[in-house]
């Protein structure tokens, strides 16, 4: 019994000697052994979190480097979307040059220089609003390749939520605009000019019909749950009723304003008095259009904010993508349709 101390203090002696050698030979081994040595101290619990830390760490660096990719396609197509933008918008300058010289040299051989008003007026409301929009567009353009990027790289929805509420106040300044435009010359924003060809055989009182535009979104937002359903059907429901509430106050005002100006004799504007009164109830009517494009932009405006409602973030971000795509392809088809080739 009274060796049994020796006996520990020579084994544990012998035991940091081993641990010594062992530190010595692990100095060519580098971090990997020292690594193995924390591993092999550490119990299985530490060594899962451990594990899961470096995988979460490996799928960071990953969706980084492939969100890092989207930006810059997005922003190599976005340089050739401007490139091309201005390619067009210089063909349109000659094209109007030339046109305005033919025009002008045209008047100038009927009527010499007094009769050179070659041009309409444009109301200065309009070619504003046409300015505007058309930034409105290519900044759409930009957002819809940031929101597509960020779901593509499952972005958090805090993030997420950013980006969709960005796109919200961008249609919100959209209808602000309109709103403006609506004051300074209601018909340029019915007849949809500032549209593209396509865009313009969907038109509904200067813009989409709510109604028609969710049947769009619904399939790129499914699954949806039964209390979603029920809210988006009632949501349809809703814009169905006030579309055709508004459309039959524009047929009543159409009917109205014929009635009007058919009232009395056709001919010469002989009596004066009578013919300026029909003049004066006619412009009276015409100013409830803009009462009409206004309710019909608020329409679409709640209809936009009550789906934000509905859905969660995720399924927000893809309406306004699918939204977003729609309206793009509407416009990609009118370039088509312009550029076919024509028969002889």
């Amino acid at each position: 019994m009274a060796t049994s101390p020796t006996r520990t203090e020579t084994s544990n002696e012998a035991d940091l000697d081993k641990r010594a050698g062992g530190k010595d030979g692990s100095r060519g081994g580098g971090a990997s052994s020292s690594e193995q040595d924390l591993t092999k101290g550490s119990d299985p619990k530490s060594l899962r979190r451990l594990v899961q830390n470096r995988e979460a760490a490996r799928k960071s660096r990953l969706r980084k480097k492939a969100y890092v990719q989207q930006l810059e396609t997005s922003r190599n197509r976005m340089q050739q979307l401007e490139q091309e933008l201005g390619r067009l918008r210089n063909q349109v300058a000659v094209q109007g040059s030339s046109t305005d010289q033919s025009l002008s040299l045209s008047a100038g051989a009927q009527g010499g220089a007094g009769a050179v008003a070659v041009n309409p007026n444009v109301n200065p409301g309009a070619a504003a609003f046409d300015m505007e929009y058309a930034r409105w567009v290519e900044e759409q353009h930009r957002m819809m390749c940031e929101l597509r990027s960020a779901l593509q790289s499952r972005l958090g929805d805090q993030e997420l939520c950013v980006l969709v509420e960005a796109i919200m106040t961008h249609y919100d300044e959209l209808f602000r605009v309109k709103a403006v435009a609506a004051k300074a010359d209601v018909f340029h924003l019915i007849s949809g000019m500032w549209k593209t060809p396509a865009e313009r055989c969907f038109l509904w009182m200067g813009g989409f019909r709510p109604s028609e535009l969710l049947k769009v979104l619904i399939p790129q937002i499914e699954p949806l749950t039964e209390q979603q359903l029920m809210g988006i059907c009632n949501l349809q429901q809703s814009s169905q009723q006030a579309e055709d509430a508004l459309s039959q106050g524009m047929e009543a005002l159409q009917q109205s304003l014929a009635d009007t100006l058919s009232a009395g004799s056709l001919g010469a504007a002989s009596n004066v008095a009578n013919y300026m009164g029909q003049m004066a109830m006619a412009m009276g009517k015409l100013s409830t259009l803009e009462s009409f494009v206004k309710q019909a932009d608020s329409l679409r405006q709640q209809t936009l904010q009550q789906m934000h409602r509905i859905l969660t973030t995720r399924q927000a971000a893809r309406g306004l993508l699918a939204m977003g795509d729609y309206f793009a392809r509407l416009r990609a088809l009118s370039s088509l349709w312009a550029a076919r080739p024509r028969d002889q």
